[in-house]
């Protein structure tokens, strides 16, 4: 075992990326049903920066609880350093990746060791580096969740009705918004692995980029509307979301679906008259779904677009990344 501190990244107060300290803190414990991980990596997600900020765009009532000083993160690849007794199927020195505790914001993963819930985790896809594992887990399951299973029964914050996601096949067109994004990268990837026909929307210096990864149109939305561009098309996904979204209801055909990744309001009216629906639901942890994400990722049928790395003590550097946007795939710390 190792000894017993590690270094992490701690929040003590709410602010910009320069509240991201560096510590020295006691190695966590394993609790029932719990394997502690030694952390080889960790993903950098959206998440992270709004609990860093204290949340301010979400509604008070809809914050989970965080006390201070707190560790952030959720998406971790590394190796099983123990596990508690009553966790079966995970052994001393297995390879793992997962998103933990989402949507709650207690992942702690911005460490050297952490521990995470058994069920959160999958076996990392052999063939990928921790770099690449770490990821997957969040956006990978973003757009699963949305696109191809939601796989729990929890209800949405952001609506009342369960979201289903609908049936991609090659009569499908899906357009996704943000496509050079985290979850923008995946959910293309997903609709064209099952044979849907993809209109991507990014920036134009993510064309080939995009291209790359199987799209069959590409809308650079810095020179046009995508609106005015897209037609008849069966699903947006649009991971940017917000107030804008709406604008994305004309280009669906009567039967069509807009899908907002981060919360949009629509007028009730105008969706009924153009004849289309709109859904949504919160990404939550998953081991099983992460391990059929994982087999993907294994075959080379998905493929993780790494934007930059970081070692762990720079994380403020990497928040600093993720605010000039622009991002191409994803950004991941890297612990020693």
């Amino acid at each position: 075992m190792p000894t017993n501190t590690m270094k992490a990244i701690r929040l003590h107060e709410f602010g910009g990326p320069e509240v991201l300290r560096y510590d020295e803190v006691p190695i966590p414990e394993p609790k029932p049903g719990e394997a502690l991980v030694r952390v080889h990596a960790v993903g950098v997600n959206p998440p992270d920066w709004y609990v860093r900020e204290g949340m301010p765009n979400v509604p008070p009532e809809l914050r989970p609880p965080l006390s201070l000083p707190a560790i952030p993160g959720t998406d971790v690849s590394g190796v099983v350093e123990a596990v508690a007794a009553d966790v079966d199927g995970l052994s001393v020195g297995d390879e793992v990746f997962g998103l933990l505790r989402f949507p709650g914001l207690e992942g702690s993963a911005y460490a050297e060791y952490v521990a995470a819930p058994a069920s959160d985790l999958a076996r990392k896809p052999p063939h990928i580096d921790h770099v690449h594992a770490a990821g997957a887990p969040m956006a990978g399951l973003t757009a699963w969740q949305f696109l191809i299973e939601l796989g729990h029964d929890h209800p949405s914050p952001f609506q009342a009705a369960q979201h289903r996601p609908i049936a991609l096949n090659a009569e499908t067109t899906v357009l996704v918004n943000g496509a050079a994004g985290g979850v923008g990268h995946f959910a293309l990837q997903l609709a064209k692995w099952k044979g849907a026909r993809v209109i991507a929307v990014a920036s134009g210096v993510q064309e080939s980029f995009l291209r790359e990864l199987g799209a069959d149109q590409f809308i650079d939305y810095t020179k046009s509307r995508p609106e005015d561009v897209a037609h008849d098309v069966d699903l947006v996904l649009d991971t940017v979301g917000g107030p804008d979204s709406s604008r994305f209801l004309h280009a669906l055909k009567r039967g069509g679906a807009l899908y907002p990744v981060f919360f949009a309001e629509y007028d009730p009216e105008e969706t009924a008259k153009l004849g289309v629906t709109t859904s949504a639901t919160q990404v939550r942890s998953n081991g099983p779904q992460l391990a059929e994400l994982g087999r993907l990722l294994d075959t080379g049928t998905l493929r993780v677009a790494i934007d930059s790395t970081f070692p762990l003590a720079d994380a403020r550097r990497a928040h600093e990344r993720a605010a000039r946007g622009h991002i191409q795939g994803k950004i991941v710390l890297t612990v020693a």
